[in-house]
Formats: structure tokens, C-alpha cells, sequence
């Protein structure tokens, strides 16, 4: 590592602190230009793949799970059941964020702002995609993937928040919320879902970089991997929806699965909320 080329020329009485702090200045404008180097890298990525990708156009398939069984009279009756549990799971996390941060290890504003919001967005997904999945049709899938992306883009936002720094993750927040809504306009209006998939595929990506390049804040780092896992476990039994069932030998549907994992995420991050504390060792 060659930090004197980063280290300001020596002049005058420096002092001898004046060694330790200009080596802190490089390092810190290092870290800085790596931050913004990874953002700039990420929109540039995404908007690449948007422009090369073709046109996504809606399709009378995509309603078509395969687990369709009726039950007890309930259409879809296990797509249905199985969006609950995030409900189970989202109260609780959303009643102990209404209770301030003496409930749950949070020590920034905004980081507090991600938190309600990814409960919110569970806790509102199972009502969600409860009522699509009743009756799965174009008018009604905004209420199941609206609530579940306003979740998966505050999850990366904390995550941006906590690990790389505050207004930026309040940035990454705003502007994926911005653009969950213009994904939504052009799905609605133009009949084109290339935004939407950038959007749900963004976060597969990030979340586990970001665990990996930047140290944690907190204490319990480890369920935030045990998390991911589970995220990115769900988000291929949703796209191997009919082989899973398939192999279950038709017991249960991938996107059946989908929704159980989710649940799990929200799970195992309530109880990491609950135990963690910041790492004082890091700023020692």
C-alpha cells in the first residue's frame, strides 16, 4: 500500500500529531473516493443493462404460478396463506421502531426512517400480495410488488446507512424510493418492466457487497449474512417456482417458499436488532 503518496507535504511546525492525522486524512479520502467509485460503478452498471436490455412487456404467463390449488374455497390457497407470516413477522419489528431506539440498536435518525419503512413494507406486503394472489391479475400486482420493493430498497439503504455513511444512504433511500415510483409509471403506462427487474435485481448485488467491502457499526454482524442467505434464497424459489414444486413432489410452490423465506429475513433481522450494540472497539 503506497499511503506517502497520499499524505500532504510536511511543512512548518507540525507538530508531533501532525504525522497520525495526515495519515488519517489520506485514509479518509481514500475510503471516500472508493465510496464514490462504487456508486458511480452501480448507476452505471444499471443504467447500462437498462439501455441493452430489450423491452419488457407484460405477459398473461406471468400470472400463472404453479401452485394453483383451491382449498377450502380460497383461490391459490397456499400463494395466499403464506403472505402472512410476513405480516407476523413485520408488526412486531414495526410496534418496537414506533418505541424508539431504546427497543432496538439504532443510534441514527435516518437509519430509524429505513427501519419503519422495511417493516412497513412487510407488514403491508402480506395484504398485499394476499389480495393478488385471490385473484392474480394486471390491476391488482402493484399491491404485491409495491410494498415488497419499498422493503428490499430500505434493506439496502440501512445497509448503506450503517456501513458506508449516513446521507448517503438517505440518497440511496430517496432515490430508489423515486424510482420504485417510476418503475411503477412505466409498467402501468408503457407496458415495460425493465425497470422493475433492475430494481429487484439491484439488491441481490449490493447487499451482499456492501457486507463484504465495508466493516460493520454493530455488534451480531453475523445475522446480517444469515439474512442475506435467506433473501437470496427466496428470490430463487421465486424465479424456480414451478421446479421447486416439482421436486417437493407438489407439496409446496417456490413462490409459496418465496414468501416463508421473506418472513425469515425479517425474522432473524428483528432478533439482530434486538441483541446488537455499537462496536466501541472500532472507534477505539
Amino acid at each position: 500500500m503506497h499511503l506517502a503518496a497520499d499524505l500532504p507535504p510536511h511543512r512548518g511546525r507540525g507538530g508531533p500529531g501532525a504525522g497520525p492525522i495526515a495519515l488519517a486524512s489520506a485514509l479518509l479520502r481514500r475510503e471516500n473516493r472508493r465510496r464514490r467509485a462504487l456508486a458511480g460503478g452501480a448507476v452505471l452498471a444499471s443504467a447500462l443493462l437498462l439501455v441493452a436490455t430489450p423491452r419488457l412487456r407484460h405477459s398473461p404467463a406471468l400470472h400463472l404460478f404453479a401452485d394453483m390449488r383451491n382449498l377450502l374455497g380460497v383461490p391459490n390457497t397456499l400463494n395466499v396463506l403464506t403472505a402472512y407470516p410476513l405480516l407476523l413477522a413485520g408488526v412486531p419489528g414495526l410496534i418496537l421502531c414506533l418505541c424508539g431506539s431504546g427497543c432496538f440498536g439504532v443510534s441514527l435518525r435516518w437509519e430509524a426512517l429505513g427501519w419503519f419503512l422495511f417493516y412497513a413494507g412487510n407488514a403491508a406486503a402480506a395484504f398485499g400480495s394476499a389480495y393478488y394472489h385471490l385473484k392474480p391479475d394486471d390491476d391488482r400486482l402493484i399491491w404485491d410488488r409495491l410494498p415488497m420493493m419499498i422493503s428490499s430498497s430500505s434493506l439496502l439503504s440501512i445497509l448503506v446507512i450503517e456501513r458506508v455513511d449516513e446521507r448517503v444512504g438517505l440518497s440511496c433511500l430517496i432515490s430508489l424510493l423515486s424510482l420504485i415510483l417510476v418503475s411503477s409509471a412505466c409498467e402501468r403506462v408503457l407496458d415495460d418492466m425493465r425497470l422493475w427487474v433492475i430494481l429487484n435485481f439491484v439488491p441481490c448485488i449490493a447487499i451482499p457487497a456492501i457486507l463484504f467491502l465495508f466493516p460493520p457499526k454493530y455488534t451480531h454482524s453475523r445475522f446480517w449474512f444469515l439474512a442475506t442467505g435467506f433473501y437470496l434464497l427466496a428470490r430463487f424459489e421465486g424465479l424456480a417456482d414451478r421446479k421447486v414444486y416439482s421436486v417437493n413432489r407438489y407439496f409446496i410452490s417456490g413462490h409459496s417458499l418465496e414468501h416463508l423465506c421473506f418472513a425469515m429475513v425479517t425474522l432473524i433481522l428483528t432478533v439482530m436488532l434486538s441483541f446488537r450494540n455499537i462496536k466501541i472497539s472500532r472507534d477505539s
